[in-house]
């Protein structure tokens, strides 16, 4: 059993000391190889101390082998290009922009990139000794073997830190609140959408922590994401009903409708429980086959009704249609991330499941291509943290500094997305860097050239500092890592008390570095980048609401209209993810982000909807003139009202609507054209294209009322992290 009363930091603490203690004593003392024993360390410490492996004790063995060969090619490319100071700090551009871009792939490279630069920072300083390069890597295999092995033990003794709650089990506790929100919009209670705004909340992948975000590019995380955005659908068609005028039991309202409304509505319900026990077990629920019946005998009822219907009660049944096909889709994309392999026959590169067919090495190489341009937040860290690296590799070498190892390391750690970021981590590096190098300098300077000394003492300042770092702050962390550093150095190397002030040194080079990064190369961080990419979001939802309509109304369109909607959330969300991890020290107001996040996910969810509903359907025959006119109209509105709002975004000051303006919600249903003339000529044409253009009507005007919040949503000064 889990040790709750042992902190994950004094875990964390044991772990290093262990593992870096007994690889570096026993080669470097009891073999007396120093290079030996000085690689072990390192390859103990970064993977302990700057790396983020989640999952249990067996998972974590198996990242921890695989980095094996990865720290191999990084020591040997790191010795080898050593030769030079410019082939090393060309290697280092090189090794650092990689091993940043990996972030791309999800939380499990981001996490260990420190490390893997780390490896190759080690031996990419002089003394050039390529001869040196078995030892070297010998007592790196020997070091991160040894992390493996104490980990294990410490998981067998029970000091195990608490498993972190898995993000489907978020997501399934948000579908049983929307399940539950959905039932009592249509038997009447409580009102439990707040309940069900908190737990969608929790699962909103920008608060959760990184390592648990499912973020990477596999089959199953786009799944996971995917069903998100379908529960929440159902969630905002529901809100959608009570927004209604006149409360819940408005004709409009969730209870107002006809009883096959409200029987949907609870078939609704009834469908997402199995998808919220699945997430939360790991158990593919079964197909939504009931929920799917129940769709075709409404939509007949529907059609039945259709001739003379108020456009009132058109919306309405297009709204609780829509949100019984947002959890037909939860249903699907859950079994997909659950691991059902029969749930991807079928799966089209142009639909909405393209990702649960193509092989994984496509998957990722997708991710990459998407993040290969300059609007990616992805592709401008990498970018900096590489050129900050190689511009530290010159200047080592041009300023000949005997250490310049730390140098790198000081910039690789304290360097953030943002230059506001990386001063504020600058300050209690340096505060303690300067209390560490004192501290050290006076033992030096006392004890002398006496290795036991320090040899004793090295455990018992990682223990301690190590355990209480977390409590103290930054500031105690480096003085802790500075002390041990030298401490460390003292037993392979002459003892000198300059040993503190050179690391002193070299991390305020090394920091300084890091801002002049920062201040050159994209220094706002996600907060310049998130108005380009929500507004492009925005912009292409735009696009491909008109695309969907052209589908729809039997006009030549892409295949896929709504592909580069795709491309810009990947964008939109990787600039907001990092938006939320920055310290945000702004006095400005921010717009409404997440609003116009939810606006181009309706944009684009909703499209898919539709075209999973009518798209093969409509065959050769299209809509009657009239309404594909009308159609069309509409969609252009909508267009034309997401491009404007984009554009406000865009800017670096954007407006604010004029104060007395009228309210902007527009297409209000009994002004609808379009919902008049498909009761009033519903005799006369097709019933399944009549009820294409309701729905149609229903998904355009609910994109309108979405972007219409953006500009009532008040704009927020966010609070200092």
């Amino acid at each position: 059993m889990a040790r709750a009363d042992i902190p994950p930091a004094a875990r964390r603490a044991v772990w290093a000391t262990l593992a870096g203690c007994a690889g570096f004593y026993g080669f470097a003392h009891a073999l007396g190889d120093r290079i030996l024993g000085l690689y072990a360390i390192f390859g103990v410490l970064p993977l302990v101390l700057f790396s983020q492996i989640p999952g249990p004790a067996r998972h974590r063995t198996r990242v921890l082998l695989a980095m094996v060969p990865v720290g191999w090619v990084m020591v040997t490319a790191g010795t080898l290009l050593a030769v030079r100071g410019w082939a090393a700090a060309a290697g280092m551009f090189v090794v650092g922009f990689l091993v940043a871009f990996a972030a791309t792939a999800g939380p499990g490279p981001a996490g260990l990139s420190v490390a893997c630069q780390l490896f190759y920072v080690l031996p990419c300083f002089p003394p050039y000794a390529p001869e040196t390069l078995g030892s070297r890597l010998a007592g790196l295999t020997a070091g991160i073997l040894l992390t493996a092995a104490v980990d294990r033990l410490l998981d067998r003794l029970g000091w195990r830190e608490p498993p972190p709650v898995p993000y489907r089990v978020r997501l399934g506790r948000a579908a049983a609140a929307v399940a539950d929100s959905c039932a009592t919009a249509a038997r009447g209670g409580e009102d439990l959408r707040p309940a069900a705004d908190r737990a969608l909340e929790g699962a909103r992948p920008s608060l959760i922590p990184p390592a648990e975000r499912p973020t990477s590019p596999s089959a199953r995380d786009r799944a996971l994401n995917h069903t998100r955005a379908c529960v929440r659908h159902v969630h905002d068609q529901l809100d959608r009903l009570y927004r209604a005028p006149g409360g819940p039991d408005h004709p409009c309202g969730p209870r107002g409708g006809e009883p096959a409304a409200t029987a949907l509505l609870e078939h609704t319900a009834t469908a997402l429980r199995p998808v919220a026990d699945g997430l939360t077990g790991g158990i593919p629920p079964p197909d939504a086959d009931e929920l799917r019946r129940a769709v075709a005998a409404f939509d007949a009822i529907r059609a039945d009704e259709l001739p003379g219907a108020p456009p009132e009660r058109l919306r309405h049944d297009a709204v609780v249609r829509s949100a019984a096909e947002g959890a037909r889709l939860a249903t699907r994309t859950s079994r997909i991330a659950l691991g059902a392999r029969s749930t991807t026959a079928g799966a089209e590169r142009d639909g909405p499941f393209w990702y649960a067919a193509v092989p994984a090495p496509e998957l990722w190489w997708h991710r990459m291509r998407v993040h290969l341009t300059l609007r990616s937040v992805h592709l401008q860290n990498a970018l900096r943290v590489a050129t900050a690296m190689a511009g530290a590799r010159l200047l080592v070498g041009a300023l000949d500094l005997s250490h310049g190892f730390w140098v790198l390391l000081a910039t690789l750690s304290l360097m953030r997305t943002s230059a506001a970021d990386t001063r504020t981590a600058l300050r209690p590096a340096v505060t303690g860097t300067t209390a560490g190098a004192v501290l050290a300098a006076l033992a030096l300077r006392v004890v002398g050239d006496v290795p036991l000394f320090y040899a004793a003492v090295l455990p018992i300042v990682l223990l301690v500092g190590l355990t209480a770092a977390p409590l103290l702050g930054p500031a105690w962390g480096q003085a802790t890592f500075t002390v041990a550093i030298v401490l460390m150095f003292a037993q392979i190397s002459t003892p000198q008390w300059q040993l503190s002030a050179a690391r002193l040194v070299d991390v305020l080079v090394g920091g300084a570095i890091g801002v002049l990064a920062s201040l050159l190369a994209w220094p706002r961080g996600a907060g310049g980048e998130l108005r380009c990419a929500v507004a492009d979001f925005l912009a292409a939802g735009a696009v491909g609401c008109r695309g969907v309509t052209d589908l729809l109304c039997g006009r030549p369109a892409p295949a896929d209209p709504l592909r580069p909607v795709r491309v810009a959330m990947l964008l939109a969300e990787a600039s907001y993810c990092q938006h939320q991890s920055e310290r945000l020290l702004r006095r400005t107001a921010d717009p409404p982000w997440w609003i116009a996040m939810l606006a181009g996910y309706h944009m684009l969810r909703g499209g898919e909807l539709m075209l999973l509903r009518h798209g093969a359907a409509l065959g050769d025959t299209p809509l009657a003139p009239d309404a594909a006119a009308e159609l069309t109209l509409l969609a252009d509105r909508v267009a034309a009202d997401a491009l404007r709002t984009a554009e406000a975004l865009r800017a670096p000051a954007p407006s604010r609507p004029a104060t007395g303006a009228p309210d902007p919600v527009p297409h209000p249903a009994a002004a609808s054209g379009l919902l008049r003339s498909a009761a009033l000529h519903a005799g006369d044409v097709d019933a399944a294209r009549v009820l294409l253009t309701v729905d149609a009507e229903a998904w355009l005007t609910g994109v309108a009322e979405d972007i219409a919040r953006i500009a009532r949503t008040p704009y927020a000064v966010p609070a200092a992290a």
